[in-house]
């Protein structure tokens, strides 16, 4: 009976359970979904209720340099990638000077270098239009353009904190294992929403007329 015993729960398959902080992390990022949709909401809304506002404040956007720093962002979340990939491997640095030679590390500072440039360009398109007259505080237009992109620029200078918090604790261990390798794919899970939720906000505040 024990061999018997013994044997059948040495064959019996190991039940592997989903991680719990990549779960969490995904009911979190639902809940941002929501938020992010009464953002939306209010675009819409104004839209609806003052059509001449959106008209002609829209008429005012950057859109080539808007376009341009959307690329940007939208570049780093294949950067990203790379580097959870590179994580997937168990390997945190570079073994070589060639792209594809990098590490995770590697791959992680030049997103954090691309979605810094975004929240700088962020920073100086909001300096042009409020010297042109269009802040928080002049209309609806202006209010909800500043609610939503600002909100969103604070969640991308979230992900900039994380990655840094992921590079930094790389370097702090001896060995990169699963630990690691998960904290890596979890930031990555919420720089690929906040990259999808821009694209949304860039197509309705860019180029819906």
């Amino acid at each position: 009976m024990t061999s018997t015993s013994l044997t059948y729960q040495a064959s019996a398959p190991v039940i592997k359970r989903p991680n719990t902080v990549a779960v969490g992390t995904i009911v979190w990022l639902g809940s941002e979904v929501m938020f992010f949709a009464g953002l939306f909401a209010i675009y819409f809304t104004l839209r609806s209720t003052s059509p001449e506002l959106w008209e002609f404040e829209a008429g005012r956007l950057n859109f080539p340099f808007a376009l341009t720093n959307t690329i940007i962002l939208v570049a780093s979340s294949f950067t990203c990638q790379f580097g959870v990939f590179a994580a997937e491997r168990s390997q945190p640095y570079r073994t070589g000077w060639k792209p594809t030679q990098w590490g995770m590390v590697e791959w992680f500072f030049l997103t954090y270098a691309m979605g810094a440039i975004f929240v700088a360009g962020q920073v100086w398109e909001y300096a042009q239009l409020v010297s042109e007259g269009i802040a928080l505080d002049s209309n609806a237009y202006g209010s909800a353009f500043y609610l939503t992109t600002g909100f969103h620029g604070l969640h991308v200078t979230g992900g900039l904190i994380a990655f840094l918090f992921v590079i930094g604790r790389t370097f702090a261990v001896k060995n990169f294992g699963h630990r690691e390798a998960t904290s890596a794919i979890v930031v990555s899970y919420y720089w690929h929403f906040v990259d999808v939720v821009w694209i949304g906000l860039f197509l309705v505040i860019y180029v819906l007329r």
